[in-house]
């Protein structure tokens, strides 16, 4: 699995021979920002899930904060915040949304439609969202952290076994050509 993963991430001296990284080098070249292992892929995805509900061009951004913070794989980390795009964070905001509305007592939250978009450049699209997400109050807010709480505690739950189960099969698979060695 590492091997896999590994394939798409940088390494060590493609960041050090960047000159624009050059100023953070002590704290971009940590380590454990670049290892790849069951504890920072799990806390790089449970970054990047929590990161990617963050609106706007600011979830990658988020993510690397919070890898630089926790100290977890930071490439991994940005590349998770992925799942969210335009084609999903308006179904993503109305889930959050909903769990905003069950979750805060009181008289029931209005939901406000999506606006329609059509050939609407990128400005005027992030304009529309900001919009309409301020026009859903405290619902989305709630909603938003327990949504990103809930995906980066499944994610993380779910990398720790994914790693778990390939670390046993590659055990099982070593254990099984010695065995076959002797023989």
């Amino acid at each position: 699995m590492r091997r896999q993963i590994r394939k798409y991430l940088p390494d060590h001296e493609a960041i050090r021979g960047n000159r624009w990284l050059a100023p953070f080098e002590n704290t971009l070249l940590h380590p454990r920002l670049w290892d790849l292992n069951r504890h920072s892929a799990a806390g790089a995805v449970a970054a990047g899930l929590f990161c990617g509900l963050i609106p706007g061009p600011l979830q990658m951004l988020g993510a690397a904060i919070c890898a630089v913070v926790f100290r977890v794989n930071l490439p991994l980390a940005m590349l998770t915040t992925i799942y969210t795009n335009p084609f999903t964070i308006v179904p993503l905001y109305i889930a959050a949304f909903t769990i905003g509305q069950w979750v805060l007592p009181g008289p029931g939250h209005k939901f406000v439609e999506p606006p329609e978009l059509g050939d609407a450049g990128i400005t005027a699209w992030l304009h529309a969202l900001v919009d309409w997400m301020a026009g859903l109050g405290a619902p989305l807010a709630l909603g938003l952290l327990l949504l990103a709480s809930g995906l980066a505690l499944t994610g993380y739950l779910l990398m720790q076994i994914a790693w778990r189960v390939y670390l046993i099969r590659a055990w099982r698979r070593r254990s099984r050509a010695r065995a076959a060695q002797k023989h």
